[in-house]
Formats: C-alpha cells, sequence, structure tokens
C-alpha cells in the first residue's frame, strides 16, 4: 500500500451540454470518466462522487450531500470513504479525457518534493493565485507535431478556457505523449520556499499561471483540515463552497506542464470541447 488514493468527481449538471451524463460522453472510444479512472489506476483507492454507471471493479462510488452540491462538497464526500493510513489524495474532475498516468504522477513528485533552502529570488508560488478551482487551458502556440489547437472561445466559469486544442487528458492510451513532464520540482519547490511551509498540494497551472484546482494532489491531512475549516466558515455546510475556500493560508506547488501531449487539465464543458478532444486522440 503506497497511501495514495484518487477522489473523481463527476457530479456537475453539465449545463452546457443540456444536462447530459457528460463523464459518460465518449473520447477515442471510451468515456470520459474511464479515462480518468485509467490516469490513476495505480492508486490503492479509486472513489467516484457522482452519478457514474458501470465503474471498473475495485472502484468505490458515493454521493455529495445534497446532490448537486458542487465540487468541495462531492470532495469531502469522497474523503469519507478513504481507509486509515491515506497519505496523498488525487482530486480529479471526471470531463478530464487526456489525462495520463505520467501527468498524475508528475503531480505526485512535485508535492514529494523537498522544500527548497534559500530563495533564489524567484516567484512566490504558493497561496494566493488567479484561479477559482477551474482548469483552463493555456494559449496554444505551435504544437508539438499535433494540430495546432484553435484559440478557445469564451469559457463558462468551469475549467478550460483553452485556446489550446483538446487537451486534458490522455489521448488513447497515450501515457507516452507524457515524455517531458511537468516543470522540475526543485525550481517549484524554490519559489515554495518564500512562502515558509510546505506545500498542502501540488496542481497544474496554465500558461497564464491559472491553477487548475481539479487537476491537483493533495496531502491528505491537509485536505482533510481544509474542508472542515471551510465548513465552520460556512455553518457546518459545504453546499455550493468555492474550491478557492479551501486554499486559504496554504502552500500551493505550482507544476507546469512541460510534456510532449496535450495539458492534462483540458476538460470539456461543451460539444465543441469534446470535438477538440477527439481530435487530440487521433
Amino acid at each position: 500500500m503506497t497511501g495514495y488514493a484518487a477522489i473523481v468527481l463527476a457530479g456537475g449538471a453539465a449545463r452546457r451540454m443540456g444536462g447530459v451524463d457528460k463523464p459518460a460522453r465518449a473520447v477515442g472510444g471510451r468515456s470520459m470518466l474511464h479515462r480518468v479512472l485509467g490516469a490513476v489506476a495505480d492508486a490503492d483507492q479509486r472513489i467516484v462522487v457522482g452519478s457514474s454507471g458501470p465503474v471498473p471493479e475495485g472502484v468505490r462510488t458515493t454521493r455529495e450531500e445534497p446532490p448537486g452540491g458542487g465540487p468541495v462538497a462531492a470532495t469531502a464526500a469522497g474523503l469519507a470513504l478513504l481507509d486509515p493510513g491515506t497519505t496523498t489524495v488525487a482530486v480529479l474532475a471526471a470531463d478530464l479525457p487526456l489525462l495520463t498516468t505520467a501527468a498524475v504522477a508528475g503531480l505526485r513528485r512535485a508535492l514529494a518534493a523537498p522544500t527548497a533552502g534559500p530563495d533564489d529570488g524567484s516567484k512566490n508560488a504558493s497561496a494566493a493565485g488567479p484561479d477559482d478551482g477551474s482548469k483552463n487551458a493555456p494559449t496554444a502556440g505551435p504544437d508539438d507535431g499535433l494540430k495546432n489547437a484553435p484559440t478557445a472561445g469564451p469559457n463558462d466559469g468551469s475549467k478550460n478556457a483553452s485556446a489550446a486544442g483538446p487537451n486534458d487528458a490522455l489521448a488513447a492510451g497515450a501515457e507516452e505523449a507524457a515524455t517531458a513532464g511537468p516543470e522540475d520540482a526543485p525550481a517549484a519547490a524554490r519559489r515554495e520556499a518564500l512562502a515558509g511551509g510546505t506545500a498542502a498540494l501540488a496542481c497544474y497551472v496554465d500558461g497564464d499561471g491559472r491553477r487548475q484546482h481539479l487537476c491537483a494532489i493533495w496531502r491528505f491531512a491537509d485536505l482533510r483540515a481544509a474542508l472542515d475549516r471551510l465548513a465552520v466558515t460556512r455553518g457546518g455546510s459545504l453546499d455550493g463552497a468555492p474550491v478557492r475556500g479551501l486554499l486559504a493560508g496554504l502552500v500551493v506547488r505550482e507544476v507546469s506542464w512541460s510534456g510532449s501531449g496535450p495539458p492534462p487539465w483540458f476538460d470539456c464543458d461543451t460539444d465543441e470541447d469534446v470535438r477538440r478532444a477527439e481530435e487530440w486522440t487521433r
């Protein structure tokens, strides 16, 4: 047992897709939910929160309280099922069809890297940050051999405002898409040293510096404490709580994606996003 677990959040309303079961939408012949579960197949425990349909053997399911209560309430519901001894937890949206095991491993390495000593003057990568938990993909530059992605249109506040082509998770079975991996952990740790503490979580940031909070790895104890603290400030309820509310006073280790494949945080909020993700998987 490694103490590593994964919570996959599958309870969104998918309003921009007409209320369909979004995680069940296929990309490259597999549902987005099953793609995300595949990216964390090496976790000791995998929990799906929300309406999921059939799941692989060994995956447990639950619902947030109240149903539709949002990602923070869903995270708390998933955390409640985890076994003693859990040390780190991946918290992932279920609509990241291009997420890879390699990309998740990059976050795990970044979180495990020791905090550096004296800083070299680089930027503080901790607690504050522009993102509200959404996953905006970076503006696309020249592609790495795959097609140039079109500039994204207006985002609805969900995770990607991506200018990159479909990104988000792994292209079908393409773990090898992530050859370069994330920003080197020592550089992230040097920036983090300015915050004066150990990182509570590691998450990807897009090309505009926006944090992708639903493509993240947390230390279990820090996530549990953050949920409890936020519940107290909201009168005991996490219904509708914003993801950014979990981060008060915490050090966040930001990880830049430098792999050769699509950015792992790309999510699918619209039919157009699904079309782009399909292109990445070809």
